[in-house]
């Protein structure tokens, strides 16, 4: 017997679109570090070992546009940029936190 191999694009479990917005590299050690508080690029570099510039732009840029991150542009001198949580972002804080507590 052979399985048919879905093509369909759209999601039959509400926690697969979730799924695939948090998978990538460093995106969930990325929005495990903004439920702690706002986020600098440099900081983010220091934080996470083995990441490099642009896989860490990548992922920021990622969970800015499905709308779990939001970028904020600090216009004080020095000028410098920090993301945060979105409302979205902060809802999935009790999803994480059960996460953790089964491993």
């Amino acid at each position: 017997m052979t399985t048919k191999k879905n093509n369909d694009t759209t999601e039959t479990c509400p926690a697969q679109a979730l799924l695939k917005q948090l998978s990538g590299k460093w995106k969930p050690e990325i929005f495990r570090l903004a439920v702690n508080g706002p986020l600098r690029f440099s900081s983010l570099l220091r934080d996470i070992e083995g990441a490099n510039k642009q896989t860490l732009s990548v992922a920021l840029k990622e969970l800015e546009e499905v709308g779990l991150l939001q970028k904020l542009v600090i216009k004080q001198k020095p000028l410098h940029i920090e993301y945060h949580l979105t409302e979205t972002g902060k809802a999935l804080i009790p999803v994480f936190k059960q996460l953790e507590s089964i491993s």
